[in-house]
């Protein structure tokens, strides 16, 4: 299992790589339901475009925040034990 550091200066990096995992997770799976909405024909023209812009901000502001902490898409697969990658 992974820890945070105890250095101080990398305790910032730590927690936000962290948070960003959990948001990470939420975002691919709010993205799958999208996905299962979108095959069942279940939304209007107005509401596929209103998910398809909300997605793409999500991605890019999650890219923007993952510079600004220095951490690449492989450091939020954080590793389970037995379960395996969580992403």
């Amino acid at each position: 299992m992974e820890r945070l550091p105890l250095d101080s200066s990398k305790v910032e990096q730590g927690l936000a790589k962290l948070v960003l995992t959990i948001i990470e997770l939420l975002r691919q799976l709010m993205e799958r339901q999208a996905m299962r909405r979108v095959e069942s024909d279940s939304l209007s023209d107005e509401q596929l475009e209103e998910l398809g812009l909300t997605l793409m901000r999500l991605e890019e502001k999650m890219e923007e925040l993952k510079i600004i902490f220095g951490l690449e898409t492989e450091d939020l697969n954080i590793e389970l034990g037995p379960l395996g990658k969580l992403l």
